[in-house]
């Protein structure tokens, strides 16, 4: 899996999420994006060259043709390094020495990539699965389908492309109809922009003639996006089999995975909500960040398996299966059957209906939902991150 993190995320702020997955044995690749929207990056010169800092770029989260030329130019950035984490996988998997590593790292770091040479499955066409958090997100939508339309033409000369790889590349290979994607709190601003309308008129790969449908879509939804009424539909649309209609349905395909876990926050989906407890309680008002985080591995995990995708089953423990005397048996593992139906027999886990214009299949599960949202508290939680490591 490649992972791409959101506005004010580090390579290092979904290690609860990843690790998790890992521990299931999925190879987690999560990339630190240079294009300002981490609080601080660096980029390493070759040695006798000083290093260079990108420090976090400020950018307005209303839409404008200035703000769509921004967020542009930030896209063009990550998914060439999304392409780049693909060809450097290629090349572990074959044994081929990085010549990029940190000199004083270089052999300590040869060492541990070595030990996955033969051992991923990289080469099999549509086998890595995509993710992000928000902005990250909205990356993975944008590289996905970049690389899966990479033939398609546009009949608007201002259309341009963020990414085009050459049909004889590697990655234009791996992109198929059974390419999994896995979607947190999708921020949909940046696929809006008019240069790129055409792209986001087109469904994901999956809903191609030859692929299953939204069955290897998921998308994770924390209270404030849920609540965020334009961006829910946007997610809707750009989820659906075809996003170029105003009312986003399901007709000819099986809908995708879209979840809502009561109490949660935009920062629910990363390490925030376990690393600052109370201010994730007093001022995002969410409760049990750690549960979250726990139902949305839960969920990715058996999406996998539906899809094919062999990991480790899921303890009884995480699957909250207790016995009748309230006891949890420690070390018991299972298949996560629960956690995709939808039918409330995980609390605080709810299914969401795309063919409805809002709310949820069971509307009286959360009185809440029924509150305004500023968009902005949405997004703008995001920059926390990059506050607090200023």
């Amino acid at each position: 899996m490649v992972f791409s993190h959101g506005l004010g995320g580090t390579k290092n702020a979904y290690s609860h999420l990843l690790g998790s997955l890992s521990s299931h044995g999925v190879v987690v690749i999560a990339p630190e994006h240079r294009d300002g929207s981490a609080p601080l990056s660096c980029i390493h010169q070759k040695r006798g060259s000083a290093s260079r800092l990108v420090e976090y770029r400020s950018i307005s989260h209303r839409q404008s043709p200035e703000v769509e030329k921004a967020r542009d130019e930030q896209l063009k950035i990550r998914l060439w390094e999304i392409g780049l984490v693909h060809e450097a996988l290629l090349k572990i998997d074959r044994g081929e020495p990085l010549t990029n590593l940190l000199s004083e790292e270089s052999a300590d770091a040869s060492g541990h990539l070595a030990m996955f040479a033969s051992s991923l499955d990289v080469h099999t066409a549509g086998s890595i699965s995509w993710a992000g958090h928000s902005f990250g997100a909205a990356s993975i939508v944008q590289f996905v389908k970049s690389v899966f339309y990479h033939k398609a033409q546009s009949a608007v000369s201002s259309h341009q492309r963020l990414f085009d790889p050459s049909t004889s590349s590697q990655v234009a290979h791996q992109i198929t109809p059974s390419s999994a994607v896995y979607l947190l709190d999708l921020w949909c601003l940046p696929l809006l922009s008019e240069q790129t309308r055409w792209l986001r008129d087109l469904p994901l790969p999956s809903y191609s003639a030859e692929g299953p449908g939204g069955r290897n879509i998921t998308a994770i939804l924390s209270e404030a996006f849920f609540k965020w009424e334009k961006n829910l539909m946007e997610l809707k649309r750009t989820i659906s089999e075809d996003p170029s209609l105003d009312t986003p349905l399901n007709k000819s395909h099986p809908a995708p995975y879209v979840f809502y876990p009561v109490s949660s926050a935009h920062l629910s989906q990363s390490d925030f909500g376990i690393l600052f407890p109370w201010l994730t309680k007093k001022v995002l008002k969410a409760q049990d960040p750690a549960r979250t985080l726990r139902l949305n591995t839960r969920a990715i995990l058996e999406v996998m398996r539906r899809n094919g995708i062999e990991v480790a089953n899921t303890s009884a423990v995480d699957m909250e299966q207790a016995t009748s005397d309230g006891h949890i048996p420690q070390g018991q593992l299972g298949q996560d059957l629960s956690i995709l139906k939808g039918d409330g027999s995980v609390p605080g886990w709810i299914a969401l209906d795309l063919a409805k214009s809002s709310g949820h299949v069971d509307e009286a599960a959360n009185e809440r939902t029924s509150e305004n949202a500023d968009p902005m508290d949405a997004v703008v939680q995001g920059e926390m991150t990059k506050t607090l490591s200023g």
